[in-house]
Parts: structure tokens; C-alpha cells; sequence
């Protein structure tokens, strides 16, 4: 029996399929239009889900015996449809900016507090709920036709199989479920107006959802004892294909955004989250939590520098045309797409301190990177008191290919990280999961062992890292003194 992994992200999804000693077989991926507007970012979810059924029917002709799909996706974004699963408007991505009147009267109804109490979230506009407020308040034809509100998880999950099923961490994503009891929250769904019955119902991550449909295996070539694993966040599956299980290890996603995802062991200081806007998330293992620290711009950030100063010089040009030992000086604000935690502010900018007529692109670059490896810092710091305790970082993502960027987060964090052999950790995630749920590994530790690799480990030099937190004492006031300038 074969397994794959099927990974939904914001312009694409991905399918990979493995068999049972790990190995990938192969790969497909579409993409799709995304729409972004002053007064809107959304997506046309039936071109999402045309993708999904190219990807399966591309890889299903080449291995019939694909014996079971996980299903991960990114987080907030929804869509209300009809009782056929039929969208009655463009899915709302995270990043719309509509909603925020609505977050702000949910939170003045129930208190900032009591909401992070309850849903592991300090109040946001980018969650599901008030967006959901928003369609009722301005759309209300189409809130009194909905029959289904899906995330995008559990829209492919059901068109799949016609079972609506979203498993606890996508749930967390619509600052709408309480993580003490893993159910909706009443008190929340009540002050929002919105009817929890049009929700998913909740199962634990890796929970097989149902064979597919006889439509969707004529559609695919499945074969119809093909089942479909609800998995869960994509964050959630990098971390698993990570294979960081315990509060000891945690995960640095080195991709678009740089992310970095603590384990808890138990339940983290709550007040202490939320006030750097730290989601709490139940993990894959019951009784654990993840967490996410992150910037928006990481591997972006690289790609801009590179785009804007190389003049068609490689990444790993510029990587050695600047040889220097330590940090550059520069002092790189990496916030070109606004601000994500500790401060989760959109209106903050990018900035790039310390320029002469003597900088390189190289130099710049190399700032870029060590401006990331500072916000990771600054991250690290503001998690410090609620709970966390790892020593070491697995890495994965596209950056986890530089050594020079893996030596500097290091010697920055101050702590060994190791590079994973796998770019796509979360479709290896999600496969493990899936394995799990079909009986090809007994658990998550068997599949691990199978399916992560890890490739070498960069250990902090005490030198370095001091020579860093001179420049990072510098760094943690930029933020203060360029914001204000922003609003004028």
C-alpha cells in the first residue's frame, strides 16, 4: 500500500506520494488565481478544488494502489456553501481586512482575556469568526443560505468523502473553539451570532474521515477503497514532519515565513501568550501544544533582496562574495509585509539602517538573513516565562539549505540546529499521519523514524553569539523608533 500527503496552501496544493519504507514516488502540483483588492483578498475556492482532483488524478494514473490521502491546510481561511458543498462566495483569505470592526465588538462583548482563555488566541481580525460576522452583517442572503461553513481542510475533506470533518488544530484557527475542552465554544458562537451547527464536526488530527465518494474515485482513478485522513494545520504537519514530539526540540520553518513552532508538554502560561500573540494549539499528541512565533517575510525577504540588488547573481554568490566573520552591522527591519508576532501589526514597514556608498548587495544580503535570525530572537525572548524549554531546532524549508543562514541562527539563538533532508515537512507530516491512520506505522515515532531524515547539525560558537546580541541590543529598539514614522 501506498500513502500520500496532500498539502493545501494559499496559491497552491501539493500531493506527494510515499511508500512504506518513506521513500517518495512522486509528486504534482497545481496552483491557482488569488485575488488581492484594498477592500478584499479572496479565493475562488471551486479553482482550488479542480486542482485537488488534478493532483490526485494525476498521481492515482501512475499508482492505483494509493491507499490513503491526508488532507493539511492552511488556517483561517473559510467559505459558507450550500447543502451540495456549493461556495456562495469567494473564500476569505487570513489577510482580508474585513472583519476587524466585528473582532473588535466580539472582544469588547467577552474581554480580550476570556477569549485567549478559552480559544488560545489573543483577539485577531485575521481569524475566521469575525469574518464570518462580517458576511452575516453585510452578506446576510448569503449567511441565511448557508447549510455548511468549511475551512479549507474540511471542504476538501468532504467533497471527498461527504463527511464534514476538521480536526482540533484547524479548529483553533477560527477563534472559535475551546481548547480546554476541544469542542466549539458556545460562549463564543453565541456572542457571534453565528450558528455552530453549520461548523465541522471536531475529531483529534489523524483521524481517517471515510473512503471516497464512487464520484470522486471515477473523477481521480482512486480506487474506492482508497480513505481520507483528516490531518490538520499545515504548521501542525511541518512540525510532525519535523519530527519534534516533546518540549525539548522545537521547529524552525525556513520557508516564505520563517516560523518558529515550540512544543508544549502541557498546557502553556496563557496570559503570557497572548500578550505576544502566541496562538496555543492542541498538538498531534493528545495532551501536547504547538505554538507559533513567526515573520512574515523569511524566505521572501531573501528573494526580495535578491531580485532587487543581485542583478542575476545566485544566492550562493552572494553568500560567498561576503566573507567577513560575524554580523554585517547592518540593522534590517524585516517586517516588508507588516509585523507578525510578538507584535502582529500590519502597519509596520521593512528597514534597512546602516547604509553607505561602501554597502554591497552581499552585504545587504547577508543583513537580510541576520535581520530574520534577530526577529526569530526577539520571538524566542517574548515565549520566555511560558513554558518553554527546548534546546535544539530542526529545520526545515528552503533555507534550511544554507549553511551560512543555518550557522547564523545557531550562533544567534545560541543553540544547535539541525537541517532536515525534506523541504516539504509538512506533506511528510501529513503522510505520517496518514500512515498511522491506515496501519502502516504502528505510531508517530515508527514513522519518523522512517520518514525524517536529518542531514547536518550546526552547533552555536560562544564567540559569535556574543558578537551578535551587541548588534541585537541595537536591533530590539528599531521597531520603537521607526513605527511612529509610519503614520505620518
Amino acid at each position: 500500500m501506498k500513502i500520500a500527503g496532500l498539502d493545501i496552501g494559499t496559491t497552491g496544493c501539493k500531493l506527494i506520494v510515499f511508500d512504506g519504507k518513506g521513500n517518495e514516488l512522486g509528486r504534482a502540483y497545481r496552483d491557482y488565481p488569488v485575488c488581492r483588492a484594498v477592500s478584499g483578498h479572496e479565493l475562488d475556492i471551486s479553482h482550488l478544488m479542480d486542482s485537488v482532483y488534478e493532483v490526485i488524478g494525476e498521481l492515482a494514473a501512475r499508482f492505483p494502489d494509493i491507499g490513503g490521502i491526508g488532507v493539511t491546510s492552511f488556517g483561517e481561511t473559510f467559505v459558507m456553501t450550500d447543502g451540495e458543498g456549493r461556495p456562495l462566495h469567494p473564500a476569505m483569505l487570513y489577510t482580508d481586512p474585513r472583519g476587524s470592526e466585528e473582532c473588535a465588538e466580539l472582544t469588547e462583548k467577552l474581554g480580550a482575556g476570556k477569549i485567549a482563555r478559552i480559544t488560545g488566541l489573543a483577539p485577531h481580525e485575521m481569524y475566521s469568526i469575525s469574518k464570518m460576522m462580517w458576511i452575516k452583517r453585510h452578506e446576510p442572503e448569503v449567511y441565511a443560505a448557508a447549510k455548511h461553513i468549511f475551512l479549507i481542510e474540511d471542504f476538501v475533506v468532504w467533497h471527498l468523502t461527504g463527511n464534514a470533518r476538521i480536526d482540533y488544530s484547524l479548529a483553533t484557527r477560527t477563534m472559535a473553539f475551546d481548547i480546554n475542552t476541544l469542542s466549539w465554544s458556545e460562549e463564543v458562537f453565541g456572542a457571534s451570532g453565528i450558528d455552530v451547527s453549520l461548523m465541522s464536526r471536531l475529531v483529534p488530527a489523524g483521524t481517517i474521515a471515510g473512503n471516497v465518494l464512487p464520484e470522486t474515485a471515477r473523477k481521480t482513478g482512486l480506487g474506492s477503497g482508497c480513505r481520507i485522513v483528516t490531518v490538520c494545520h499545515d504548521q501542525v504537519a511541518a512540525a510532525t514532519g519535523a519530527g519534534v514530539f516533546s518540549g525539548d526540540k522545537a521547529i524552525d520553518g525556513a520557508g516564505t515565513v520563517e516560523c518558529l513552532t515550540p512544543i508544549f508538554d502541557s498546557m502553556p502560561d496563557i496570559d503570557i501568550m497572548a500578550k505576544g500573540y502566541f496562538c496555543v494549539v492542541p498538538y498531534v499528541i493528545p495532551g501536547k501544544y504547538a505554538a507559533y512565533a513567526f515573520t512574515y517575510t523569511g524566505g521572501a525577504l531573501i528573494k526580495w533582496c535578491v531580485d532587487t540588488f543581485a542583478h542575476g547573481e545566485s544566492n550562493e554568490s552572494l553568500e560567498k562574495a561576503y566573507d567577513k566573520p560575524g554580523p554585517t552591522g547592518l540593522l534590517v527591519l524585516p517586517h516588508f509585509a507588516g509585523a507578525a508576532t510578538p507584535y502582529m501589526d500590519t502597519g509596520s514597514r521593512g528597514a534597512i539602517l546602516g547604509l553607505t556608498t561602501a554597502t554591497t548587495a552581499a552585504e545587504i544580503y547577508r543583513a537580510c538573513m541576520e535581520g530574520v535570525a534577530y526577529e526569530m530572537y526577539l520571538n524566542y525572548e517574548a515565549l520566555s516565562g511560558s513554558g518553554i524549554h527546548f534546546t535544539k531546532l530542526n529545520a526545515t524549508g528552503g533555507g534550511a539549505k544554507s549553511k551560512v543562514w543555518m550557522q547564523m541562527k545557531a550562533d544567534v539563538l545560541n543553540m544547535p540546529i539541525t537541517a532536515l533532508k525534506t523541504a516539504d515537512a509538512g506533506t511528510v507530516g501529513c503522510a505520517m499521519l496518514t500512515g498511522v491512520a491506515t496501519g502502516l506505522f504502528k505510531d508517530l515515532n515508527e514513522a519518523a523514524g522512517i520518514m525524517v531524515h536529518e542531514t547536518e547539525t550546526f552547533f552555536p560558537r560562544e564567540d559569535m553569539h556574543e558578537k551578535y546580541m551587541q548588534v541585537y541590543r541595537r536591533y530590539k529598539e528599531v521597531y520603537k523608533a521607526v513605527r511612529p514614522l509610519m503614520d505620518r
